[in-house]
């Protein structure tokens, strides 16, 4: 059977997904640049872990590199291709733009375009909440204006989603955009909250407080999400063209997310309380009516369960927490 190409695999969504694919007996091809957003250390642990796999095909490869991604396509002709990589990180967009242009439009484009010229059964993509940008309706539904992105990153996931009905328009391309809610988990990425949170905490560094705490986010389990994007991946049903929530529906306030990671750290943690960053939207909350019927989605990780399973891997791999803190402050 020929393999699913998962990109962005040395990521934190992108190593879940082609793990579970791997657990289940699927071969699977996977494409990562290892660039230091943030430490690569990070990137190769987790792609150390896949390559026990007998199954797993890992190609150093950036996907704005049209020829590069060709020859993958020529060699390997993925049955489905699941498109995780990208630069993330709103944050980041105000500061390096040009990142988001290469990865999120150039890179989505060369991979289109070879799934639809091999062609492949399914293209699934990461989307993301962002695309909400400022909408005041809670939840967010999929059928919601998002025409006002806040953010540069924002706008790269909401072109993303009109290149892929486009696909779907013109050549009748199987298209599925996954919109994620704040995913959190072992193995995360260290640019997100909780893990420098927890890094702060542990090493008597005040933390940011954005927005005085008043910021709401849709955390969502890592393992809640990877059964999501299984089910886009396979389920029978799908409309040609799909965009699709992936969300906990839950929504917790900046301030208690914070006190969860207190608790289990065992330590308060040193709070400055801040205005609003550019580009980050107030609140984020899931409608999954959509996902619930037609993927049987039913997120069942509460943000204490999620957390807690986060600070114990963390505790458990200090060496690697060691080197993610000292690659940030080398940044700085």
């Amino acid at each position: 059977m020929p393999p699913i190409l998962v990109t962005g695999t040395a990521g934190f969504i992108g190593f879940y997904v082609a793990k579970s694919l791997l657990d289940k007996g699927r071969a699977v091809v996977g494409l990562d640049n290892f660039n230091d957003y943030y430490a690569p250390e990070l990137k190769h642990a987790r792609t150390a872990i896949l390559e026990d796999y007998s199954d797993f095909v890992s190609i150093a490869c950036d996907i704005a590199d049209r020829d590069a991604v060709q020859r993958v396509f020529r060699e390997y002709k993925p049955l489905i291709v699941c498109h995780l990589a990208a630069q993330a990180g709103v944050r980041y967009s105000l500061r390096n733009p040009h990142a988001y242009q290469k990865s999120n439009l150039e890179g989505f484009v060369n991979l289109i375009e070879e799934a639809r010229l091999l062609p492949v059964e399914r293209f699934v993509y990461a989307s993301s909440s962002s695309v909400y940008g400022g909408n005041t309706k809670m939840p967010y539904s999929e059928t919601d204006p998002v025409e006002t992105p806040v953010s540069l990153y924002a706008a790269t996931k909401r072109s993303n989603e009109l290149i892929a009905y486009t696909y779907n328009h013109l050549w009748r391309l199987k298209t599925v955009g996954l919109r994620f809610f704040t995913v959190y988990g072992p193995w995360g990425r260290p640019d997100m909250a909780y893990w420098s949170f927890l890094e702060n905490i542990l090493h008597n560094v005040p933390i940011k407080i954005f927005n005085y705490g008043k910021n709401r986010r849709d955390f969502t389990y890592i393992d809640d999400i990877v059964t999501g994007v299984g089910a886009a991946l396979f389920s029978d049903g799908l409309d040609t063209w799909e965009i699709i929530n992936l969300g906990n529906n839950r929504p917790v306030e900046l301030m208690e997310f914070v006190s969860t990671l207190e608790r289990l750290a065992g330590k308060e943690a040193i709070k400055e309380m801040v205005p609003p960053q550019p580009g980050d939207v107030v609140a984020t909350y899931a409608d999954i009516d959509r996902a619930r019927r037609k993927l049987g989605f039913e997120p069942r990780t509460t943000l204490r369960e999620g957390l807690e399973r986060f600070v114990g891997w963390y505790l458990d791999h200090p060496a690697l927490a060691e080197a993610v803190r000292n690659f940030r402050l080398s940044q700085r």
